[in-house]
């Protein structure tokens, strides 16, 4: 072991945590601190002051975001990393609001544990000192993200530190049609300063561009055929919230030019007029079209492209995050039992196997849709494949004689459905990958740990698919 360089204080009452991220803080050459509840931390805190701190949000005494904010009041520039093993949107919201250098959720991966060590503490990185912004999210909203794979939770992440930023941040999500991209524009708005003011949401191909100027900027009385009255635009009704505008890539080349100026100049005015007023809102942008390939084909400005992507999120398509595919089955199924009025307890084998094989050529939306429809024809306790339709179908054939029948019983059928979602899901990509775990977990957005632990937890051997 080489000589000790800086101290890792590890937070948690489970000691299979505290042991995994200790073997690895030792072996790369760090000393290490343990506590095992809120109030040992603080106490561990003050007296060694760490370098770098791992804790977990459940907590014994002090529930770990009170810890991370009691810490960051005292030193904004230690970088802390929370642990938690729900990974929900609001909980890595709230971590990354309040100051978190990173947000992991278990089980861990040690490998992204070293290389968080490393980055937290080399010269190039700085660690985030966002203060103390409190967020609620109230009763459950209807926009809520829903997802628990590492590509959501990075998602999560990036909505935390950008929702704190100035309204003068504006933000560029792209990603493939059905991905959410305006679920993420609501969350950055949610989460800010200015969640009580207005969102407003413009598609950019709804409206021709004389009425899109227009829907804008506003006009005054008699600025053209048919301004019978003053009308004020959305630059203006925004006040300090937030404008969303979706499909930013079909803009016109004049709005594109008249965009421009409104985000430099952060003033406006309306058609008609001569008063010149300012603009207050953020300006969050959403495209499924490649503005970097349409800037080179001169189809779209660089110095607005540049302008609208001070910040940008890529949200992943569902092929490519299909852990969290049981969870958005059983999201919109019961969504869709309550608006219809049913009670279906879940899906066939075979029905899960489809799904867990199916491309989702329109993602999370094609898969709500296919639910919704499925919910309406479906008279029986489970959705069967008779209820399901899909674009493109290969339609594997699998054996479902070895699955035993679903139990009446809600809970159990849940999760009898995840236990066969994963053994099935974990089957079937070791044999398209030929009983190569690495192959097989890269393709599928999992860890080989992770894959590891699920052939594990079912009895699955790698071997048999080579």
């Amino acid at each position: 072991m080489g000589k000790l360089k800086e101290t890792v204080l590890t937070v948690d009452d489970d000691p299979s945590i505290t042991r995994a991220i200790s073997f690895v803080a030792e072996n790369e050459g760090y000393s290490v601190l343990q506590a095992e509840d809120g109030e040992e931390a603080l106490s561990v805190f003050e007296q060694q002051k760490p370098n770098i701190i791992f804790l977990d949000i459940h907590l014994p005494k002090r529930d770990g975001l009170d810890v991370l904010e009691r810490i960051k009041e005292v030193d904004k520039t230690v970088p802390i990393i929370i642990i938690t093993g729900e990974g929900t949107m609001q909980l890595a919201v709230k971590a990354m609001q309040l100051g978190a250098f990173d947000y992991l959720t278990k089980p861990l991966d040690l490998n992204y544990i070293k290389r968080i060590m490393k980055n937290s503490l080399s010269d190039s990185t700085i660690a985030l000192s966002n203060g103390t912004t409190n967020i609620s999210f109230g009763e459950e909203n209807k926009y809520q993200i829903i997802g628990k794979s590492n590509a959501i939770q990075e998602i999560f992440k990036l909505i935390g530190s950008i929702s704190i930023t100035s309204n003068y941040t504006s933000v560029l999500i792209t990603g493939e049609s059905g991905t959410g991209k305006e679920l993420v524009a609501r969350g950055i708005h949610a989460n800010g300063k200015f969640s009580d003011q207005p969102f407003i949401p413009i598609n950019c191909t709804a409206l021709p561009e004389t009425l899109m100027e227009s829907e804008l900027f506003g006009h005054e009385k008699g600025a053209f055929t048919g301004a019978i009255d003053r009308r004020l635009g959305k630059f203006e009704i925004a006040k300090h919230g937030t404008i969303f505008l979706d499909e930013i890539g079909d803009l016109s080349s004049n709005l594109q030019q008249k965009l421009l100026r409104v985000l430099q100049e952060r003033e406006f005015e309306r058609l008609g007029g001569n008063q010149t007023l300012p603009v207050h809102a953020r300006f969050v942008t959403a495209t499924n079209r490649n503005l970097e390939q349409m800037v080179k084909d001169g189809e779209f400005r660089e110095d607005l492209y540049f302008r609208l992507k001070v910040a940008d999120i890529e949200l992943p398509p569902l092929r490519d995050r299909r852990e969290d595919l049981e969870l958005l089955m059983m999201y919109f199924l019961d969504k869709y039992n309550r608006q219809v009025g049913k009670m279906i307890k879940g899906f066939s084998p075979e029905v899960v196997n489809r799904l867990a094989t199916y491309s989702f050529p329109g993602n999370v939306r094609e898969l709500e849709n296919i639910i919704h429809r499925a919910v309406i024809l479906s008279s029986r306790e489970v959705i069967f494949n008779d209820a399901i339709d899909l674009k493109t179908d290969p339609k594997p054939e699998v054996s479902t004689a070895s699955f035993p029948i679903i139990s009446s019983n809600f809970s159990e059928s849940r999760e009898y459905i995840l236990e066969m979602f994963e053994k099935q899901f974990v089957r079937n990509m070791l044999e398209q990958h030929n009983g190569n775990v690495s192959a097989a977990a890269n393709a599928s957005g999992m860890t080989r740990q992770n894959l590891h632990r699920l052939l594990a937890k079912h009895g699955v051997s790698a071997d048999e698919f080579k």
